[in-house]
C-alpha cells in the first residue's frame, strides 16, 4: 500500500514530515518513495498580519488539509500536535503520536540570557498568548508584540535586535537543527506547555483501518496516553487560543502526573490544578481537572 500524507508547507512541517516518512520505511523495511509527501498551503501559513485568535484561531493550520483528507486527496497528515483544535471535524480522528520531545520554551534574546535578566520594557516578540501571559506574570513591564512567521524569520528578527526576545518551543528548534541558537531553556515551573508541545501527532480518515494500521508501529503509547489527558482537560474548559491555556501531563513510575493551568492575557492571575492516575484513566483524569479548575475560574477569564 502506498500512503499520501499532508503537510504544511513550512520548514519545521516538512523536517516533522520527513521524519514520519523515514520512520515508516524503517519500519516497514521499504524505500521511503512509497510514502508520498503532499504539501498543503493553509490559511494558517497565509495569514502574517494578525494573531491567530484574531483570524479564526488553530483551525487555521488545519482547515485544508482537513478538507483534503475528507476529499480523498491524501491518507494522513502530520501536525505539531498543539496546532490540532481541541475538537477535529467529523470523519477524522487522532491516530497516534511519535515519542515526545522536550517540551521545554527556549528563550532566544541577544539582550539578556533570561527572563529577569532582560531590560525594563523590553519587547517581547510573540504570537502566543500563553507565553504572553507567562511573561507578564513575571515582568509586568515587558511590552508584548506580534510576531509570526517560520521559525528562521522569529530567530532572525530576536537576534537582530528587531525585538528584545522571543521564545519558541525547543523541539521545533532540535528538529530543525536549529538547539545551538537557544540562549536559555525555561524552567516548566514557570512556563508550563502548551496541550500538546513537543509531539508530533498524525490524523487519518475515521475507518481507515489500513491507514492506522500502517501508521501503529511508530506511534508511542506513554506519549499517547500523556495527550489523552492534556487535550480532555482543553475540551473541557473549550480552550482555544483565545485564552492562555497550558496542560502538560507526563508518565512517572507508571503513573501519569498532570499540571494544568488558565492565566489571565496580562499575567495578572493564574489559576492552576494538578491530578494523578493511571494511564487507564488518562482521559477521564484531564476531563476532572479541567471540570474542577472550570468550577474556580472567576467569571470572564475564559474567552
Amino acid at each position: 500500500m502506498r500512503l499520501r500524507i499532508g503537510t504544511r508547507g513550512s520548514p519545521l512541517a516538512l523536517a516533522q514530515t520527513a521524519q514520519v516518512r523515514a520512520l515508516l520505511a524503517a519500519t516497514h523495511r521499504c524505500n521511503e518513495e512509497r510514502f508520498e509527501i503532499v504539501v498543503i498551503k493553509t490559511s494558517g501559513d497565509m495569514i502574517q498580519d494578525r494573531a491567530l485568535a484574531e483570524a479564526g484561531g488553530k483551525g487555521l493550520f488545519t482547515k485544508e488539509i482537513d478538507a483534503a483528507m475528507l476529499a480523498g486527496a491524501i491518507d494522513a497528515a502530520v501536525h505539531s500536535s498543539k496546532d490540532l483544535p481541541t475538537f477535529l471535524p467529523e470523519g477524522i480522528e487522532i491516530s497516534g503520536y511519535l515519542p515526545r520531545e522536550d517540551v521545554r520554551d527556549a528563550l532566544i534574546s541577544s539582550r539578556a540570557d533570561s527572563i529577569a535578566g532582560l531590560p525594563q520594557g523590553a519587547r517581547l516578540g510573540t504570537a502566543s498568548l500563553r507565553r504572553q501571559a507567562q511573561v507578564k506574570r513575571l515582568r509586568p513591564d515587558i511590552a508584548i508584540s506580534l510576531l509570526r512567521g517560520n521559525v528562521e524569520t522569529r530567530l532572525r528578527k530576536a537576534e537582530s535586535g528587531e525585538v528584545d526576545a522571543t521564545l519558541l518551543a525547543y523541539a521545533g528548534l532540535k528538529r530543525l537543527g536549529l538547539a545551538h541558537r537557544v540562549t536559555a531553556l525555561l524552567d516548566i515551573g514557570d512556563f508550563l506547555p502548551a496541550v500538546g508541545q513537543g509531539a508530533i501527532g498524525l490524523t487519518a480518515r475515521a475507518g481507515d483501518a489500513a491507514t492506522r494500521e500502517l501508521l501503529a508501529p511508530i506511534f508511542d503509547a506513554a506519549t499517547g496516553h500523556a495527550l489523552a489527558a492534556e487535550r480532555a482537560f482543553l475540551a473541557e474548559l473549550d480552550g482555544s487560543c483565545r485564552t492562555p491555556i497550558a496542560g502538560y501531563a507526563q508518565l512517572i513510575a507508571g503513573k501519569l502526573a498532570f499540571r494544568g493551568m488558565v492565566l489571565r492575557e496580562d499575567g495578572s492571575e493564574a489559576f492552576e490544578i494538578e491530578a494523578s492516575g493511571t494511564i487507564a484513566e488518562a482521559a477521564a483524569l484531564g476531563a476532572k481537572a479541567g471540570r474542577d479548575l472550570l468550577r474556580r475560574l472567576p467569571r470572564g477569564v475564559l474567552r
